[in-house]
């Protein structure tokens, strides 16, 4: 089995807007989706030189990047127009299934955080980039 993201599962639901997970699809080329490091630590040295750590919950940032026909396109320009008429935040839920390495991962609480309004155009229509923050994104039972 080649750990090719080809065969990559991407859901999304949106609550109250999308209740049924919809398929993600058109990807762009080189750039399904990526994921900030996720920062669980904070430090800080004392006057004497003893550093101290602790736990720290943090948002994870994942960027979507669809090619500018993609059907999928259309979810996420749904999502923002609905968000722009009733001026607030629809929450997100998700589970991404990478087939080559065969775990799957839950997203809850995510928020689409920005959105271009069209495609760049250069020599061909560029992809489009979404932007989303996630409360949190876990592995999940296959």
């Amino acid at each position: 089995m080649s750990i090719t993201s080809a065969n990559a599962v991407l859901m999304l639901g949106v609550t109250n807007l999308f209740p049924t997970p919809q398929l993600i699809q058109g990807f762009a080329a080189d750039d399904i989706y990526d994921t900030e490091s996720n920062e669980i630590g904070e430090t800080m040295m004392g006057v004497d030189g003893f550093l101290s750590g602790g736990f720290v919950f943090n948002p994870v940032a994942q960027g979507i990047s669809l090619m500018a026909d993609s059907p999928s396109a259309a979810f996420f320009d749904a999502w923002a127009n609905a968000e722009r008429v009733i001026r607030d935040k629809y929450t997100a839920f998700g589970t991404i299934y990478l087939q080559g390495t065969g775990k799957k991962y839950a997203m809850t609480k995510g928020f689409l955080i920005s959105a271009p309004v069209l495609p760049d155009a250069k020599k061909v229509l560029q992809p489009r980039k979404f932007n989303l923050r996630w409360e949190r994104v876990l592995p999940a039972p296959v």
